[in-house]
């Protein structure tokens, strides 16, 4: 069993959570792992950072209406992982096995852009062909390799859509990458550059129904808005356009979620850390409806 039952021991757990794994419907947890950051290491701090931000935004949202106080989630903590990059992998991979078996709702914080790729293949062993991917990024990561690696953060896309069906990738905000990413994106799956709340828009309705998974990785947005990043790039999207984004998700059948590249020594007065915090707190209270509706 790679995460525990029983009570939290968490110093600093996201605000509200719940005192057990069994009790909870949606489950944190936090992989502090970027060994293959291409430019700015300091991703395996974001996710104790964000914790400990959490306490400093509301528990009600003033966009749902709904507040976290008694919602059912639980975070774990962080995963003990190795200074191994398969190694890392393979553990990821068995916490989102767990997750998925107990029929509950991951909610991953990295860390950098790699540690979706067992997450999202775990879902798909679940849901299989029928399972659409939702990838919000300034990057395309469609790279076949990075410097001779294809564990890189900057193939971490290229790696899901080896498995899932291109056709049930899409991409947005993406505006940067190299022209054969470029090239691959265009042919091969839904790719939306630049924006991301009006192509959503126009995709909602067809995606209504299936099981979906959301990766986000905070550089989509605009580093004058989340500069605490690893791979900042200019041109991006507001928060208040990626919290619009987050809110016309509960229009789906949202099945998992995770947060990336999220990194605070680059992080001034912590903007880009509190923005997770956020949205992970409308996530949290999109999959407990969700969940709540179900039963």
């Amino acid at each position: 069993m790679v995460l525990k039952d029983g009570s939290s021991t968490l110093s600093t757990s996201f605000m509200g959570s719940c005192k057990s794994y069994s009790q909870a419907d949606v489950i944190i947890v936090g992989v502090p792992m970027d060994y293959t950051a291409s430019f700015k290491p300091g991703a395996r701090f974001g996710p104790r950072k964000i914790r400990e931000v959490s306490a400093g935004i509301e528990e009600y949202s003033f966009y749902q209406n709904i507040s976290l106080e008694g919602q059912k989630y639980f975070d774990c903590g962080d995963l003990d992982l190795p200074f191994d990059v398969e190694k890392s992998l393979l553990l990821i991979s068995k916490a989102a096995e767990e997750i998925f078996n107990d029929e509950k709702f991951p909610l991953f914080i990295g860390g950098e852009h790699l540690i979706s790729t067992p997450v999202i293949q775990k879902a798909y062993e679940k849901y299989g062909d029928e399972l659409i991917l939702l990838h919000f990024d300034a990057h395309a990561d469609l790279r076949e390799d990075y410097l001779g690696c294809q564990s890189s953060h900057a193939c971490a896309i290229r790696r899901v859509a080896e498995l899932i069906p291109g056709k049930n990738i899409y991409q947005f905000g993406i505006r940067s990458g190299t022209k054969e990413e470029y090239s691959y994106g265009f042919t091969n799956t839904n790719f939306y550059m630049f924006d991301v709340a009006k192509p959503l828009m126009e995709v909602i309705e067809k995606l209504k129904n299936k099981p979906v998974y959301v990766t986000l990785d905070i550089d989509v947005v605009d580093p004058a808005f989340a500069n605490g990043t690893g791979t900042p790039e200019p041109g991006g999207i507001t928060s208040s356009e990626m919290i619009k984004a987050i809110l016309m998700l509960k229009n789906l059948d949202m099945v998992g979620f995770d947060i990336v590249e999220v990194a605070p020594p680059y992080d001034i007065s912590d903007r880009t850390s509190l923005l997770a915090a956020k949205i992970i707190r409308e996530i949290i209270l999109i999959a407990n409806t969700k969940y709540l509706a179900e039963r």
